[in-house]
């Protein structure tokens, strides 16, 4: 196996300058042109085509020196509205957005990835295509990518995230199920109102609603016992008086569930309770579900050769597999939906959480990342 791993050390200053550059320019969803103008300068440079999607998407293409399989590896590109707390030196220079949830490192670690596989492109079989993503953290940008023909002809699709759980130098597997599907909610409970003191004479909105959350918090455990998964209610607003029955409620929250039988089977009741409560209390409700990222969950076969390739970059004692999924949710999993692939984990070197005001990985992470894609890459390509 090639030695990745001391290649991307031997350019980790030029990669901490890229992902210096990222991290002080961040962009939102759909806005990162500045991002994308960068990322392709740099595939430039490698002699590496480019072509933009979506305004903000880049997709490029490196050609292995022989026929073979085509592989995928996508890096996000977008920030978050956070306004910055790390202190760095190349903190965020656009006031309220910040790379708080690593995608700084993401894309650094692919064009890393790019770098040091264009060096061997005469020995490759096969081709690389290099996914930069926008969107991930909004309304996601991997299912209009994969719409606008980002996967045309790609046999296997791979991606990794930082993690705040696992420390430099380590790496993270996990089989099957791995981040949660996602759908959000909003009810409008419209009852009657009445003089607070003649509560029979009216529909207590608010009642039917606080009645309403709590089962619905209480759902998983009655639907899904021992598995994963979570209703929150975020949000519950109502009343205009403390002496008269509310006439409107407004509640929303999330849900999440791990894989698409749990899904449809918590959905499902969702809108039972829903209906057997405010049957009840003889309101009526307007009710938006929205389906959100269908979570991800990785193949086994694509999974087990990353973590061959892993163990052979940086050693079996650096190569963890996660027992447990996470109910955080990426679109990465939509790619899934298409082909085979897996997602994994790399150490972030700083154990804030992710989305936190002060989270800055390490520049390391991004040298790490580098090798563990070219890698993983390299071993799909001769498997």
């Amino acid at each position: 196996m090639t030695d990745y791993l001391a290649q991307a050390q031997a350019i980790a200053d030029e990669l901490a300058a890229l992902r210096h550059a990222f991290h002080r320019q961040p962009e939102l969803g759909n806005q990162e042109r500045q991002t994308a103008a960068r990322i392709e300068a740099y595939l430039r440079g490698l002699n590496i085509p480019t072509q933009r999607l979506l305004d903000t998407a880049v997709v490029a293409r490196l050609e292995g020196g022989g026929p073979g399989k085509t592989v995928a590896l996508r890096a996000d590109m977008d920030a978050l509205p956070l306004t910055e707390a790390t202190g760095a030196d190349f903190a965020s220079e656009t006031p309220g957005v910040m790379h708080a949830c690593g995608h700084d490192v993401h894309m650094t670690a692919a064009l890393g990835a790019a770098r040091l596989l264009s060096a061997r492109r005469a020995s490759l079989k096969g081709a690389v295509v290099f996914l930069f993503q926008p969107d991930e953290e909004g309304r996601g940008g991997a299912r209009r990518m994969i719409e606008a023909g980002a996967l045309e002809g790609v046999d296997a699709v791979f991606g990794a995230h930082v993690s705040p759980e696992l420390p430099l130098g380590a790496v993270g597997v996990r089989y099957g199920k791995f981040y949660a599907a996602s759908d959000t909610f909003r009810i409008a409970v419209k009852g009657r109102s009445a003089h607070a003191a003649e509560r029979e004479k009216g529909i207590d909105a608010l009642g039917a609603a606080a009645e309403l959350a709590t089962r619905l918090i209480a759902l998983p455990g009655e639907v899904l016992p021992g598995e994963r998964a979570v209703v929150t209610v975020g949000t519950l607003h109502a009343g205009t008086a403390e002496n008269a029955l509310a006439e409107r409620a407004e509640l929303s929250g999330i849900i999440r569930t791990l894989g698409p039988d749990a899904r449809a089977r918590l959905k499902a009741r969702f809108a039972g309770v829903v209906r057997e409560t405010l049957a009840n209390w003889g309101a009526e409700a307007e009710v938006r579900l929205r389906e959100s990222y269908p979570g991800v969950v990785n193949h086994d076969g694509m999974t087990a050769l990353a973590e061959g390739a892993l163990k052979g970059l940086l050693g079996a004692e650096q190569v963890r597999v996660i027992d447990r999924p996470t109910l955080t949710t990426e679109d990465f999993g939509e790619f899934l939906l298409e082909r085979p692939g897996s997602f994994y984990h790399v150490g972030a070197g700083c154990p804030l959480p992710l989305h936190n005001t002060a989270f800055l990985p390490d520049d390391r992470a991004a040298v790490v990342a580098a090798a563990a894609h070219a890698a993983v890459i390299e071993a799909f390509l001769g498997a």
